[in-house]
């Protein structure tokens, strides 16, 4: 009978993107931390948004420490974030123009915190983030008794 050696761990190749991405884009975990903090400062002092996240959120710390792990995870790909957006934003009272206001006060914070190359690449993610989860919204809207799809 022939025996088989195990495979050995294969190295994970995240740290490497990642510090490829860090490298091109100049954005680092402090970089994130501070766009995190100045841009929901600004969605809670927001006519339109604050409103909804103050009826939802009344500890800003866990949220926000959430919010530096996706943005890490998204820009960074360092895989810390493990939560599921989809089904936190679909029952939430939004439209298309509340994800417009989202992203030009995402847009805006970008430029002021990042270097032109991070600010770049974190818009362009989230204007994908927000036209995903601007659909989830609308198709949970259109059939509220159908369970959230997890794109």
């Amino acid at each position: 009978m022939e025996t088989v050696a195990p495979l050995e761990n294969p190295t994970s190749a995240r740290p490497g993107m990642t510090a490829a991405l860090m490298a091109e884009t100049g954005l680092d975990e402090a970089v994130l931390c501070k766009l995190v903090h100045r841009f929901y400062s600004k969605v809670r002092a927001d006519q339109m948004l604050g409103p909804i996240f103050a009826t939802r959120i009344t500890d800003w710390t866990p949220h926000l420490e959430r919010m530096v792990a996706f943005w890490s995870s998204v820009a960074l790909m360092t895989g810390q974030y493990h939560g599921r957006p989809v089904p936190a934003h679909t029952p939430l009272p939004i439209d298309a123009a509340h994800f417009d206001r989202w992203l030009a006060l995402f847009r805006a914070t970008a430029e002021e915190t990042c270097t032109p190359a991070g600010a770049a690449h974190v818009i362009e993610r989230a204007e994908r983030i927000a036209h995903s989860l601007h659909i989830a919204v609308v198709s949970a809207q259109a059939r509220p008794d159908a369970p959230p799809k997890l794109f």
